[in-house]
């Protein structure tokens, strides 16, 4: 009866040790993620930049295909060790001004940043126009109109048809 047992007992112990190797190199992968310098570094970037298909979201935001190529770009030029500056030069050299979410100040965005404020005046300007050309009247009142108004301001009570 113990003959059995004890080969069982040997058979999950040397089972045991010859799967040890697997498990002690499952411990040693290798992390995929970037370090976390780099990762906010790419976080950071990316809230900076305009995805071109959703056009109302960051890439950091967007589930877009684009999104994510861009993404992986950022990724990629982190680690071939660019400034954020020379990435985001990278970026608007490829997709043009748009891709900023706050694009510079030059004469091809010059609508871009005075475009609302034109809106605004140009709706007061029409608003003032307006209401300048609108004749300023008060209305006739008819001659009984002005009896009953002066007998209410002399504080004469109202006569009642009943």
């Amino acid at each position: 009866m113990r003959d059995p047992v004890v080969r069982w007992l040997v058979a999950v112990f040397l089972a045991f040790f010859a799967l040890m190797p697997l498990a002690a190199s499952a411990a040693d992968a290798v992390p995929t993620e970037m370090d976390p310098v780099s990762a906010k570094r790419a976080v950071k970037l990316a809230e900076k930049l305009r995805c071109l298909v959703c056009q109302n979201q960051s890439i950091a935001d967007s589930n877009a295909e684009l999104a994510n190529d861009l993404r992986g770009q950022i990724r990629e030029q982190i680690a071939a060790g660019k400034s954020d500056d020379q990435i985001v030069a990278y970026m608007v050299n490829r997709y043009g001004d748009f891709v900023l979410y706050e694009p510079p100040f030059k004469a091809t965005t010059v609508l871009l940043w005075a475009g609302p404020a034109l809106l605004i005046f140009g709706g007061f300007w029409i608003l003032f126009r307006n209401l300048r050309r609108r004749p300023v009247t008060e209305p006739a009142l008819t001659a009984e109109e002005r009896e009953r108004a002066a007998r209410l301001l002399a504080g004469e009570p109202e006569a009642t048809d009943k």
